[in-house]
């Protein structure tokens, strides 16, 4: 009978997932060596090598690749029944694993410092990435709770709306449409250039979409990585963007960039919590979500702390 114990495999499960035993490292809070560890420890246990390092590429054998398989099951299975046994003794601590698009790092903090602060017992794992990488994460079954703000079709899950997501249009304070006087026509709009995020991007496949729907194309100037990269290109005049109002907080673009009044916006859409019908609702997430419930009123809505160009 093989002698494993959990840290071991907790180890290999990260290192499996993340490719990387430095990154593993930071995630479980060790020093690499400490992972280097017990990733050998496990090796000589089973008998053959689980991973394969060239370069700084990590690759799973063959018998690393059957091990993962079924790692991540036990895990779950130990990891509910600590926190089945935690909650029996009144007591919140577990891990809780979260994956949010990237423009959610605008209000995510603001909600998992007052939880962290009542529930110090709970470790939370934060993915924020964007919404390819994040369902590729949903259809793994990788973490207990996504947010987003498109979730997508097709997929065995249940969405929760939880939080208001407005599109807005953001021009430069020197642009000629903040000077009408009066609400700006979309045909008018739709002859602007505009900067937009990656393919895939939740509020490029709404702007998409609402374009489709007025027989248009948008007339695509840049493709940039990040809002805050896009809020630089409209501050330098580059043309316009539609972003989340989540995006725009009191910072040195104020002055710069202006909310246009436009025929249509803002557009009214919701942040979702989402997750797999597929895995069960572990103590800790449930706990997540009454507290995130309770406390959405902590968010504000940072644009409207921004210029009204009317």
């Amino acid at each position: 009978m093989m002698h494993v114990s959990l840290r071991q495999l907790r180890t290999f499960e990260a290192v499996a997932r993340l490719r990387s035993f430095s990154r593993a490292a930071e995630e479980l809070h060790v020093t690499q060596p400490t992972v280097s560890k017990q990733i050998r420890l496990l090796s000589d246990e089973i008998g053959l090598a689980l991973l394969e390092q060239i370069g700084k590429k990590v690759f799973l054998t063959e018998a690393g690749e059957h091990l993962y398989a079924t790692c991540g099951d036990w895990l779950e299975t130990w990891g509910r029944f600590e926190q089945t046994i935690a909650d029996m003794k009144g007591v919140k601590k577990g891990r809780l694993r979260i994956a949010s698009v990237t423009t959610t790092k605008y209000f995510m903090p603001r909600l998992l410092g007052p939880f962290c602060a009542q529930y110090p017992g709970i470790d939370i794992a934060l993915e924020v990435i964007n919404r390819d990488r994040l369902l590729e994460r949903l259809a793994r079954n990788q973490d207990d709770i996504y947010v987003m703000g498109v979730p997508p079709d097709g997929m065995n899950i249940e969405c929760e709306p939880f939080l208001e997501n407005s599109l807005v249009v953001l021009a430069p304070s020197s642009h000629r449409l903040t000077t009408l006087g009066r609400t700006v026509r979309f045909a008018e709009l739709a002859q602007e250039h505009f900067l937009v995020r990656e393919r895939g991007s939740g509020t490029r496949l709404t702007m998409e979409r609402l374009f489709e729907g007025h027989g248009v194309r948008p007339n695509i100037r840049m493709e940039l990585g990040s809002n805050e990269a896009i809020k630089q290109a409209v501050a330098g005049g580059l043309g316009l963007a539609i972003l989340s109002d989540s995006t725009i907080g009191e910072d040195h673009l104020n002055h710069q960039v202006c909310v246009l009044d436009v025929e249509g916006f803002p557009i009214r859409r919701s942040w979702y919590l989402v997750r797999s019908k597929e895995k069960r609702v572990s103590v800790v997430a449930a706990t997540f979500l009454e507290f995130l419930k309770s406390h959405v009123n902590l968010l504000g809505h940072p644009a409207k702390e921004v210029q009204q160009a009317v």
